[in-house]
């Protein structure tokens, strides 16, 4: 059975300028992206602000989903909401019990922004936790709620959409962060860094 994971106090979000959001999304290259995040034992005053400060920075993208490491702090903690400012919740300490199927979808991330891809997830999932209010929840998601929680998941493991892309997908990626690099995007060579690949002067592609 779901037990509703509303934030307490919270009303819908008119959508926000990114730039007055409480939080900055941290992005590819940023150290704390590739941590594994911290099992929160107190649920308090401060963990709640931050969730709805996460949820009006995920509301300022915006975004589906938004996990704590992406704010730049070490929590296993994520806010989301599928209906973007009706249905606002949070999941601490989250963890998938068990997974079924297959379900290629085309993803994208606020930390990796600009870039999406096509990859394969489990479609089913069952997914245990606890709201803010410390109440233990039991999720059954499939598709594109499913793939939130995963997602989410994988940012709590330290772990990036990119780390999921196959060879094509990388030479695809390779080929687009080049032609961003020509024309002077700052953040292609981060993202270049992150996916291993060779600087822009370079015609190599390195996998290892």
């Amino acid at each position: 059975m779901r037990r509703s994971l509303r934030l307490r106090n919270h009303e819908p979000t008119v959508p926000l300028d990114p730039v007055s959001a409480p939080y900055r999304i941290r992005t590819y290259g940023d150290p704390v992206l590739k941590q594994v995040a911290k099992e929160i034992t107190d649920i308090d005053g401060a963990l709640v602000q931050l969730a709805e400060d996460m949820l009006e920075t995920m509301y300022a993208e915006p975004g589906l989903g938004l996990a704590a490491p992406q704010v730049g702090v070490r929590k296993r903690l994520f806010v989301y909401d599928l209906e973007m400012g009706e249905e606002p919740h949070a999941l601490i300490n989250p963890e998938i019990v068990e997974s079924d199927g297959e379900w290629e979808f085309d993803e994208g991330c606020l930390s990796v922004p600009g870039l999406s891809w096509n990859i394969v997830r489990p479609k089913q999932i069952h997914i245990v936790g606890r709201d803010l209010d410390g109440n233990e929840v039991s999720i059954e998601a499939d598709e594109l709620e499913a793939r939130l929680f995963q997602h989410e998941l994988d940012h709590l493991n330290g772990v990036l959409l990119v780390e999921h892309l196959d060879a094509e997908q990388l030479r695809e990626a390779k080929k687009i962060l080049r032609q961003r690099a020509e024309v002077g995007d700052p953040s292609a060579d981060k993202l270049r860094a992150e996916l291993g690949l060779s600087s822009p002067g370079s015609s190599g592609l390195s996998l290892s």
